[in-house]
C-alpha cells in the first residue's frame, strides 16, 4: 500500500480506500469487471490496454502506474509519465503528465447516479499533484482529456488550453504551481 485516501459512498458516507502501485490483480479487475461494462456502454476508454501501461511502468522508470482499491476491488487506475513533459504555460518547467486516468464504471456519475464511490478520479489527480511536488515540479500536472471527461477536469479547476492538433484535437488541461 502506498497511502490511504478518503472517498465518499453514493450515500455520502466517508470510506478509506488504498492507493497503491498497480498490481496484476488490478489488471484482472479491469479485464474481468470493467471492460465488458465499458464496451457495453460505449465508453471512450474501453479499449485502453492497462496491461501494456503496467508493463511499461515496470520496464521504464519514467512511467508509473497506480490503482485505488476499496473492499479488494479496483476502483480507479492512473498511468503517469514523470520525466519528459513540460508545462504549456512555462515550457522551461517540467510536470507530471497523466497519460491515462479512469474510474470504474460504477463510480462514474454519468453512468450510475449516484455512483458507488465519489472522489476516485479526484483522489488520483491529487496524488499526481503530490507526486509532481515530490519530484520538484511544484505540483504541475498536465493531461489531454477524452471529450466525455472534460467537465470533470473543469470541475477540478484545471486550466484549459484548448484542443491540441498533435493529440487528435483532445483538449489540454494543466495544473500550475500548488
Amino acid at each position: 500500500m502506498l497511502k490511504l485516501v478518503t472517498l465518499t459512498t453514493g450515500l455520502g458516507e466517508p470510506v478509506q480506500a488504498q492507493l497503491a502501485q498497480m498490481q496484476p490483480r488490478h489488471l484482472e479487475d479491469f479485464e474481468m469487471l470493467w471492460r465488458g461494462m465499458l464496451l457495453d456502454l460505449n465508453e471512450e476508454d474501453a479499449f485502453w490496454s492497462w496491461a501494456m501501461k503496467e508493463r511499461l511502468s515496470n520496464n521504464d522508470d519514467r512511467f508509473e502506474a497506480y490503482a485505488i482499491e476499496y473492499e479488494e476491488v479496483t476502483q480507479g487506475l492512473m498511468w503517469l509519465e514523470t520525466q519528459w513533459h513540460r508545462s504549456w504555460l512555462n515550457p522551461n518547467q517540467r510536470l507530471v503528465y497523466v497519460e491515462a486516468l479512469a474510474s470504474a464504471p460504477w463510480n462514474r456519475q454519468n453512468l450510475d447516479d449516484p455512483p458507488y464511490l465519489k472522489g476516485v478520479g479526484a483522489a488520483l489527480l491529487l496524488f499526481a499533484r503530490q507526486r509532481s511536488a515530490s519530484l520538484g515540479y511544484q505540483g504541475r500536472v498536465g493531461l489531454h482529456s477524452l471529450p466525455a471527461a472534460e467537465r470533470f477536469y473543469q470541475r477540478q479547476n484545471m486550466s484549459e488550453y484548448g484542443q491540441d492538433p498533435d493529440k487528435d484535437n483532445l483538449s489540454y488541461f494543466e495544473f500550475g504551481v500548488m
